[in-house]
């Protein structure tokens, strides 16, 4: 998939759990869970825009384009 969520990255460069990212942004922690690694097929605005909020980033530094016909 071209797109790669870098969640995983923020959470560790703000040091903050995926428990206390899941209460901040009231997003159950499997649903976060599935977000984190990648295997969410689509996030709604409003839960990107929590997600930024309570980590203080841009939508940028949490998912990335990744062309697939470049990395042949």
């Amino acid at each position: 998939m071209p797109i790669i969520v870098n969640l995983d990255v923020m959470m560790a460069k703000r040091k903050i759990s995926l428990n206390e990212l899941s209460e901040r942004v009231d997003l159950t922690l499997s649903n976060l869970s599935i977000l984190k690694t990648g295997k969410a097929k689509a996030i709604r605005f409003s839960t990107l825009e929590a997600i930024c909020k309570a980590l203080d980033c841009q939508p940028s530094d949490i998912l990335e384009y990744v062309n697939d016909e470049t990395n042949r």
